[in-house]
């Protein structure tokens, strides 16, 4: 009995087993004492259950497909895996996915490769000034007090637009001198047409006729110094006709308009309401007007350089602090050296309509003084060094396709391109580690 039920127990697993130990602790305890009725009972119905259960699990196990995974989180996790790789393995090697959204997050920008130019450069350090022929001062012509001021520090004021308002005792004179020469002029011209009639019907003689005349023309004179000397003051024409046309009516005659000599911003102001102009000691300008659209850069060149450096040449301009260079040209070289560091003063001329540069900033200038055409160019901050290669990445309708290239000369900033690429294909220009980031996490992702 005990044996047959020991047998059943083996085959049932070993679960069974183990509950024919539970159930028999005095047999292997005491071998010799016999066991009771009901504890091989028991035993045996529990060792029926247990493997009747066995075999229903194994039942279960046999209709669940091969390599079928169980309900649960470790099913999900296994499908969005491979959906992952099913997405990455649709872009080709190398290729990055980014809409036109995440292209301006990046601040990545593009250009279309083309010919361009390679230079050789001889750096030389400068500082930004503003262009001569664009700075007006705003003189005080006449002596007298300032009346009104018309513009603040920092606006912009058009060329001949009025910016402020003296009273002055010289332009009262002066008008009033012009006044007196214009009624005497006319009164002489009435008087010589006089004599000039009555010598036609001979009533008077010659002599009174050339009297008048002379005394006419003198009054004639008169009132074109007058008219000169308000042009000198700084009176326009338009005032002194308004000055003809009033006449006798003319009021505020000590006062006198000063106008803006250019256009561009007032970037000082001299002068207070009340303060007197124009005397001795008195300030002598109240505004300073400059046109910043163009500025020039003064450059220092060593002796050693100068033969090399020739009007007309292209510089590029930068500041040194990250901000985006700028192009101009070379417009003046000193024949005369500096005593104390044996230097010549170059100028550049460049373009700030953007008003992005500040004249007194000093900056770095990099003068191509050779210059070499070439059938295509990018940029060196278009280039990535892919395993070993340098690559670009090529705009596609996706994102961008990295492609190796194969690169010859270069002058520090461009690198001539002799294949890899076509004319007219558009390649990422700044910002392109994010994109060679961007393939390398995804290809660390597909190895996992």
């Amino acid at each position: 009995m005990k044996r047959s039920h020991l047998f059943t127990a083996i085959a049932g697993g070993g679960v069974a087993v183990a509950v024919m130990f539970a159930s028999y602790p005095a047999v292997f305890g005491n071998p010799t004492a016999p066991a009771s009725a009901s504890e091989t009972g028991s035993a045996e119905g529990s060792g029926h259950k247990h493997e009747e259960g066995a075999h229903t699990g194994e039942e279960e196990a046999g209709k669940r497909p091969e390599g079928a995974a169980s309900k649960g989180s470790g099913h999900n996790h296994e499908e969005g895996a491979h959906t992952g790789e099913e997405e990455a393995a649709k872009l080709p090697e190398g290729a990055v996915k980014m809409s036109a959204a995440q292209l301006a997050a990046s601040k990545i920008d593009v250009m279309t490769v083309g010919p361009g130019t390679l230079s050789k450069r001889l750096t030389v350090p400068g500082v930004i000034i503003p262009d001569r022929n664009r700075v007006g001062r705003v003189a005080a012509k006449v002596i007298g007090t300032v009346a009104e001021l018309k513009k603040r520090l920092g606006e912009t004021v058009e060329k001949g637009e009025l910016i402020a308002i003296l009273d002055s005792r010289e332009v009262a004179d002066a008008k009033s001198e012009f006044f007196g020469a214009r009624v005497n002029q006319e009164l002489q011209s009435t008087l010589f047409e006089r004599e000039e009639t009555l010598w036609k019907k001979q009533v008077t003689a010659e002599q009174r006729l050339l009297r008048a005349r002379t005394t006419n023309r003198e009054a004639e004179l008169r009132s074109e110094l007058a008219r000169q000397k308000l042009s000198a003051l700084g009176i326009s024409d338009e005032e002194i006709e308004a000055l003809k046309t009033a006449g006798d009516t003319a009021k505020g005659l000590e006062r006198y308009q000063v106008r803006s000599p250019i256009g561009g911003r007032v970037v000082e102001q001299l002068v207070d309401l009340g303060t007197p102009v124009g005397g001795e000691g008195q300030a002598k300008e109240l505004y300073a007007v400059a046109d910043l659209s163009a500025l020039w850069v003064e450059l220092t060149v060593p002796t050693a350089d100068l033969d090399q450096v020739r009007e007309g040449q292209r510089v590029t301009i930068s500041n040194g602090s990250g901000g985006k260079p700028t192009t101009g040209k070379i417009v003046f070289t000193s024949p005369l050296l500096n005593q104390d560091t044996r230097s010549a003063k170059v100028i550049a001329e460049i373009d700030n309509a953007t008003g992005a540069w500040r004249p007194g900033a000093f900056v770095t200038a990099d003068i191509a003084i050779e210059e070499r055409a070439v059938a295509q160019v990018i940029p060196n901050t278009a280039v990535q060094t892919i395993e070993g290669k340098p690559n670009v990445f090529v705009r596609t309708e996706q994102g961008f396709q990295a492609r190796a290239l194969t690169t010859a000369n270069d002058d520090g900033q461009l690198s001539e391109v002799t294949s890899g690429l076509e004319p007219g294909e558009v390649v990422a220009v700044t910002n392109t580690f994010l994109l060679k980031a961007e393939i390398g996490k995804s290809e660390a992702e597909h190895a996992h």
